[in-house]
Protein backbone atom coordinates (compact mmCIF):
# COMPACT_ATOMS: atom_id res chain seq x y z
CA UNK A 1 0.00 0.00 0.00
CA UNK A 2 3.29 2.33 0.70
CA UNK A 3 4.58 1.87 -2.37
CA UNK A 4 1.09 2.28 -4.53
CA UNK A 5 0.66 5.25 -2.03
CA UNK A 6 4.30 6.82 -3.66
CA UNK A 7 3.74 5.28 -7.24
CA UNK A 8 -0.09 7.48 -7.02
CA UNK A 9 1.53 10.94 -5.64
CA UNK A 10 4.91 11.32 -6.91
CA UNK A 11 5.66 14.09 -9.55
CA UNK A 12 2.22 15.63 -7.89
CA UNK A 13 2.59 19.70 -7.03
CA UNK A 14 1.62 21.02 -3.61
CA UNK A 15 -0.16 23.88 -3.00
CA UNK A 16 3.06 26.19 -3.34
CA UNK A 17 3.95 24.66 -6.36
CA UNK A 18 6.49 22.61 -5.73
CA UNK A 19 7.16 19.08 -6.95
CA UNK A 20 6.73 15.98 -5.03
CA UNK A 21 9.75 13.63 -5.59
CA UNK A 22 10.26 9.91 -4.51
CA UNK A 23 12.85 11.04 -2.00
CA UNK A 24 10.65 13.82 -0.22
CA UNK A 25 7.64 11.88 -0.19
CA UNK A 26 9.70 9.15 1.45
CA UNK A 27 11.06 11.24 3.91
CA UNK A 28 7.45 12.35 5.26
CA UNK A 29 6.42 8.92 5.24
CA UNK A 30 8.92 7.97 7.50
CA UNK A 31 8.58 11.34 10.05
CA UNK A 32 5.16 9.99 10.97
CA UNK A 33 6.44 6.53 11.51
CA UNK A 34 5.80 4.94 8.18
CA UNK A 35 9.52 3.79 7.51
CA UNK A 36 10.34 3.18 3.54
CA UNK A 37 13.69 4.46 2.08
CA UNK A 38 13.46 5.41 -1.60
CA UNK A 39 16.06 1.91 -2.83
CA UNK A 40 12.93 0.20 -1.15
CA UNK A 41 10.33 1.93 -3.91
CA UNK A 42 12.83 1.53 -6.58
CA UNK A 43 13.53 -2.41 -5.79
CA UNK A 44 9.43 -2.52 -5.48
CA UNK A 45 9.09 -1.60 -9.15
CA UNK A 46 12.20 -3.18 -10.60
CA UNK A 47 11.38 -6.58 -8.92
CA UNK A 48 10.24 -8.89 -12.19
CA UNK A 49 7.05 -11.29 -11.63
CA UNK A 50 7.57 -14.29 -9.69
CA UNK A 51 7.98 -18.01 -12.12
CA UNK A 52 4.37 -18.85 -10.64
CA UNK A 53 2.85 -15.44 -11.21
CA UNK A 54 4.48 -16.00 -15.19
CA UNK A 55 3.17 -19.26 -15.32
CA UNK A 56 -0.27 -18.57 -13.88
CA UNK A 57 -0.58 -15.43 -16.67
CA UNK A 58 0.23 -17.82 -19.60
CA UNK A 59 -2.35 -19.93 -18.25
CA UNK A 60 -4.61 -17.50 -17.97
CA UNK A 61 -4.80 -16.17 -21.41
CA UNK A 62 -5.13 -20.24 -22.32
CA UNK A 63 -7.66 -21.05 -20.04
CA UNK A 64 -9.32 -18.32 -21.32
CA UNK A 65 -8.65 -18.82 -25.01
CA UNK A 66 -10.13 -23.16 -24.30
CA UNK A 67 -13.30 -21.57 -22.44
CA UNK A 68 -14.09 -19.13 -25.38
CA UNK A 69 -13.87 -21.55 -28.34
CA UNK A 70 -16.05 -24.12 -26.51
CA UNK A 71 -19.42 -22.00 -26.62
CA UNK A 72 -18.00 -20.77 -22.50
CA UNK A 73 -20.04 -23.97 -21.20
CA UNK A 74 -16.41 -26.15 -19.91
CA UNK A 75 -15.86 -26.25 -16.27
CA UNK A 76 -12.75 -26.70 -14.23
CA UNK A 77 -12.52 -30.03 -15.20
CA UNK A 78 -12.93 -30.11 -18.96
CA UNK A 79 -10.79 -26.90 -19.78
CA UNK A 80 -8.32 -28.89 -17.81
CA UNK A 81 -8.93 -32.02 -19.56
CA UNK A 82 -8.54 -29.93 -22.99
CA UNK A 83 -5.58 -28.30 -21.94
CA UNK A 84 -3.91 -31.66 -21.15
CA UNK A 85 -5.06 -33.44 -24.68
CA UNK A 86 -3.13 -29.72 -26.38
CA UNK A 87 -0.35 -31.05 -24.17
CA UNK A 88 -0.27 -27.84 -21.96
CA UNK A 89 0.71 -29.73 -18.45
CA UNK A 90 -1.45 -28.04 -15.56
CA UNK A 91 -2.60 -29.43 -12.32
CA UNK A 92 -6.66 -29.49 -12.04
CA UNK A 93 -6.78 -27.04 -8.91
CA UNK A 94 -4.65 -24.82 -10.78
CA UNK A 95 -7.28 -24.47 -13.31
CA UNK A 96 -9.66 -24.23 -10.67
CA UNK A 97 -7.84 -21.18 -8.90
CA UNK A 98 -7.51 -19.16 -12.16
CA UNK A 99 -11.07 -19.91 -13.21
CA UNK A 100 -12.26 -18.45 -9.93
CA UNK A 101 -9.82 -15.48 -10.55
CA UNK A 102 -11.21 -15.20 -14.21
CA UNK A 103 -14.75 -15.43 -13.31
CA UNK A 104 -15.19 -18.15 -15.30
CA UNK A 105 -17.81 -20.77 -14.88
CA UNK A 106 -19.26 -23.94 -16.66
CA UNK A 107 -22.78 -24.20 -17.86
CA UNK A 108 -25.32 -25.89 -15.79
CA UNK A 109 -28.55 -27.55 -16.78
CA UNK A 110 -31.90 -26.83 -16.61
CA UNK A 111 -35.09 -28.95 -16.89
CA UNK A 112 -36.32 -30.54 -19.92
CA UNK A 113 -40.02 -29.44 -21.48
CA UNK A 114 -41.48 -32.00 -23.23
CA UNK A 115 -43.08 -31.05 -26.70
CA UNK A 116 -44.46 -34.31 -28.36
CA UNK A 117 -48.00 -35.07 -28.41
CA UNK A 118 -49.40 -38.74 -28.91
CA UNK A 119 -51.75 -39.53 -31.32
CA UNK A 120 -54.51 -42.19 -29.50
CA UNK A 121 -55.64 -43.81 -32.43
CA UNK A 122 -52.42 -44.27 -33.80
CA UNK A 123 -50.99 -47.47 -33.88
CA UNK A 124 -47.74 -47.97 -31.90
CA UNK A 125 -44.42 -50.46 -32.17
CA UNK A 126 -42.99 -52.07 -29.17
CA UNK A 127 -40.63 -50.79 -26.67
CA UNK A 128 -37.48 -52.61 -27.99
CA UNK A 129 -35.15 -50.71 -26.14
CA UNK A 130 -36.58 -51.14 -22.85
CA UNK A 131 -33.75 -48.49 -21.46
CA UNK A 132 -31.14 -49.99 -22.09
CA UNK A 133 -29.02 -47.05 -24.02
CA UNK A 134 -25.56 -48.34 -24.27
CA UNK A 135 -24.92 -50.75 -27.23
CA UNK A 136 -22.01 -52.43 -28.02
CA UNK A 137 -21.50 -50.88 -31.41
CA UNK A 138 -22.65 -47.98 -33.59
CA UNK A 139 -25.59 -48.77 -35.90
CA UNK A 140 -27.12 -50.48 -33.39
CA UNK A 141 -29.73 -47.96 -31.92
CA UNK A 142 -30.21 -44.63 -33.14
CA UNK A 143 -32.67 -42.07 -30.41
CA UNK A 144 -34.98 -39.49 -31.77
CA UNK A 145 -36.79 -36.65 -30.28
CA UNK A 146 -37.24 -32.45 -30.84
CA UNK A 147 -37.49 -29.74 -29.05
CA UNK A 148 -38.40 -25.74 -29.26
CA UNK A 149 -36.83 -22.47 -29.26
CA UNK A 150 -38.66 -19.24 -28.91
CA UNK A 151 -37.70 -16.57 -31.84
CA UNK A 152 -38.72 -13.09 -32.26
CA UNK A 153 -40.85 -14.46 -35.35
CA UNK A 154 -42.13 -17.53 -33.42
CA UNK A 155 -41.79 -20.89 -32.14
CA UNK A 156 -38.92 -23.39 -33.83
CA UNK A 157 -38.54 -26.68 -33.48
CA UNK A 158 -35.41 -28.71 -33.78
CA UNK A 159 -35.29 -32.40 -34.47
CA UNK A 160 -32.40 -35.01 -33.73
CA UNK A 161 -31.07 -38.38 -34.24
CA UNK A 162 -28.89 -39.44 -32.20
CA UNK A 163 -26.56 -43.05 -32.58
CA UNK A 164 -26.21 -44.34 -28.55
CA UNK A 165 -23.16 -45.83 -29.34
CA UNK A 166 -20.95 -42.57 -29.32
CA UNK A 167 -23.95 -40.28 -28.90
CA UNK A 168 -23.20 -38.57 -32.01
CA UNK A 169 -25.90 -36.56 -33.54
CA UNK A 170 -26.26 -38.46 -37.09
CA UNK A 171 -29.13 -36.33 -38.30
CA UNK A 172 -30.96 -32.77 -36.84
CA UNK A 173 -33.44 -30.44 -38.69
CA UNK A 174 -35.32 -27.20 -38.06
CA UNK A 175 -38.56 -26.31 -38.88
CA UNK A 176 -41.60 -23.52 -37.66
CA UNK A 177 -44.44 -26.76 -36.64
CA UNK A 178 -44.08 -29.60 -35.74
CA UNK A 179 -45.19 -32.18 -38.56
CA UNK A 180 -44.13 -35.34 -39.43
CA UNK A 181 -41.62 -33.65 -42.31
CA UNK A 182 -39.46 -32.39 -39.60
CA UNK A 183 -38.56 -35.93 -37.97
CA UNK A 184 -38.94 -37.26 -41.22
CA UNK A 185 -35.87 -35.16 -42.64
CA UNK A 186 -33.74 -35.41 -39.41
CA UNK A 187 -33.97 -39.08 -40.28
CA UNK A 188 -32.97 -39.01 -44.09
CA UNK A 189 -30.07 -37.05 -42.80
CA UNK A 190 -29.16 -39.76 -40.19
CA UNK A 191 -29.59 -42.80 -42.75
CA UNK A 192 -27.33 -39.66 -45.66
CA UNK A 193 -24.63 -39.34 -42.91
CA UNK A 194 -23.96 -43.47 -42.60
CA UNK A 195 -24.65 -44.03 -46.68
CA UNK A 196 -22.35 -41.32 -47.46
CA UNK A 197 -19.29 -43.33 -44.94
CA UNK A 198 -20.12 -46.60 -46.59
CA UNK A 199 -23.20 -47.94 -44.48
CA UNK A 200 -25.73 -49.19 -46.87
CA UNK A 201 -27.64 -51.55 -45.18
CA UNK A 202 -28.98 -50.69 -41.82
CA UNK A 203 -30.95 -53.79 -42.05
CA UNK A 204 -32.06 -54.45 -37.62
CA UNK A 205 -31.51 -51.31 -36.74
CA UNK A 206 -33.39 -50.04 -33.68
CA UNK A 207 -34.66 -46.73 -34.22
CA UNK A 208 -36.06 -45.48 -30.68
CA UNK A 209 -38.46 -42.24 -30.04
CA UNK A 210 -41.54 -41.67 -27.86
CA UNK A 211 -45.01 -41.74 -29.19
CA UNK A 212 -45.77 -38.61 -30.72
CA UNK A 213 -47.92 -38.41 -33.83
CA UNK A 214 -44.73 -37.14 -35.93
CA UNK A 215 -43.00 -40.24 -34.87
CA UNK A 216 -46.42 -42.69 -35.23
CA UNK A 217 -47.70 -41.27 -38.33
CA UNK A 218 -47.67 -43.79 -41.59
CA UNK A 219 -45.10 -42.04 -44.16
CA UNK A 220 -42.99 -42.37 -41.03
CA UNK A 221 -42.94 -45.63 -39.99
CA UNK A 222 -42.83 -46.16 -43.63
CA UNK A 223 -39.72 -44.64 -44.42
CA UNK A 224 -37.72 -46.56 -41.81
CA UNK A 225 -39.41 -49.93 -42.78
CA UNK A 226 -38.23 -49.00 -46.07
CA UNK A 227 -34.75 -48.67 -44.70
CA UNK A 228 -34.74 -51.44 -42.68
CA UNK A 229 -34.77 -49.74 -39.76
CA UNK A 230 -36.90 -51.18 -37.05
CA UNK A 231 -38.91 -48.58 -35.11
CA UNK A 232 -39.04 -48.83 -31.32
CA UNK A 233 -41.76 -46.36 -28.59
CA UNK A 234 -41.55 -45.79 -25.35
CA UNK A 235 -44.08 -45.55 -23.01
CA UNK A 236 -46.24 -42.88 -22.88
CA UNK A 237 -45.67 -39.85 -20.59
CA UNK A 238 -42.66 -41.42 -19.20
CA UNK A 239 -39.19 -39.17 -19.76
CA UNK A 240 -36.77 -42.69 -18.74
CA UNK A 241 -37.58 -44.26 -21.79
CA UNK A 242 -35.92 -41.72 -24.23
CA UNK A 243 -33.94 -40.63 -21.61
CA UNK A 244 -30.90 -40.28 -23.93
CA UNK A 245 -33.18 -37.85 -26.47
CA UNK A 246 -33.90 -36.08 -24.08
CA UNK A 247 -30.24 -35.65 -22.49
CA UNK A 248 -29.15 -34.07 -25.70
CA UNK A 249 -32.04 -32.13 -26.05
CA UNK A 250 -31.30 -30.65 -22.81
CA UNK A 251 -27.30 -30.12 -23.79
CA UNK A 252 -28.74 -27.95 -26.64
CA UNK A 253 -31.01 -26.01 -24.74
CA UNK A 254 -27.92 -25.47 -21.72
CA UNK A 255 -25.04 -24.93 -23.99
CA UNK A 256 -26.69 -23.04 -27.18
CA UNK A 257 -29.85 -22.05 -27.26
CA UNK A 258 -30.21 -20.19 -23.38
CA UNK A 259 -26.80 -18.38 -23.21
CA UNK A 260 -27.14 -16.82 -26.61
CA UNK A 261 -30.77 -15.91 -26.85
CA UNK A 262 -32.66 -13.94 -28.05
CA UNK A 263 -33.27 -15.88 -30.97
CA UNK A 264 -34.53 -13.63 -33.99
CA UNK A 265 -35.85 -15.96 -36.76
CA UNK A 266 -35.58 -19.83 -38.35
CA UNK A 267 -32.88 -19.44 -39.97
CA UNK A 268 -30.75 -17.55 -37.11
CA UNK A 269 -31.61 -20.60 -35.24
CA UNK A 270 -30.60 -23.57 -37.40
CA UNK A 271 -27.25 -21.62 -38.38
CA UNK A 272 -25.98 -21.69 -34.82
CA UNK A 273 -27.10 -25.05 -34.72
CA UNK A 274 -25.10 -26.22 -37.55
CA UNK A 275 -22.08 -24.90 -35.56
CA UNK A 276 -22.82 -26.67 -32.28
CA UNK A 277 -23.38 -29.96 -33.65
CA UNK A 278 -20.22 -29.57 -35.02
CA UNK A 279 -18.66 -28.97 -32.57
CA UNK A 280 -20.63 -30.98 -30.37
CA UNK A 281 -19.69 -33.94 -32.55
CA UNK A 282 -15.97 -33.30 -33.21
CA UNK A 283 -14.70 -31.29 -30.66
CA UNK A 284 -16.77 -31.29 -27.07
CA UNK A 285 -14.72 -33.50 -24.59
CA UNK A 286 -18.19 -36.38 -23.63
CA UNK A 287 -17.56 -37.64 -20.38
CA UNK A 288 -19.46 -40.89 -21.20
CA UNK A 289 -17.10 -41.05 -24.32
CA UNK A 290 -13.92 -41.24 -22.01
CA UNK A 291 -14.00 -37.63 -21.82
CA UNK A 292 -13.07 -37.64 -26.04
CA UNK A 293 -15.43 -35.97 -28.59
CA UNK A 294 -17.95 -38.85 -29.92
CA UNK A 295 -16.95 -39.12 -33.23
CA UNK A 296 -13.53 -39.81 -32.14
CA UNK A 297 -14.71 -42.72 -30.11
CA UNK A 298 -16.33 -44.37 -33.33
CA UNK A 299 -13.18 -43.66 -35.36
CA UNK A 300 -11.72 -45.62 -32.42
CA UNK A 301 -14.10 -48.41 -32.65
CA UNK A 302 -13.74 -48.75 -36.46
CA UNK A 303 -10.31 -48.65 -36.08
CA UNK A 304 -10.05 -52.18 -34.06
CA UNK A 305 -8.87 -55.40 -36.29
CA UNK A 306 -11.97 -56.90 -36.12
CA UNK A 307 -14.39 -53.92 -36.70
CA UNK A 308 -16.23 -53.29 -40.48
CA UNK A 309 -14.30 -50.37 -42.06
CA UNK A 310 -16.27 -46.98 -41.88
CA UNK A 311 -14.84 -43.34 -42.09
Amino acid sequence: MIVAFIYEHQGHRDGDGLRWGVESICAVLTEHGCRIAPSTYYDHLARTPSARTRRDEQLKAEITRVHEVNFGVYGARKVWLQLNREQITVARCTVERLMRALGLRGAVRGKVKRTTVADPQASRAADLVQRRFAPAAPNVLWVADFTYVSTWSGWVYVAFVIDAYARRILGWRTSTSMTTSLVLDAVEQAIWTRNRCGTTDLTGLVHHHDAGSQYTSITFTERLAEAGIDASIGTVGDSYDNALAETINGLYKTELIKPRKPWRTVEHVELATAEWVDWYNHRRLYEYCGDIPPAELETAYYAQPASPAHC
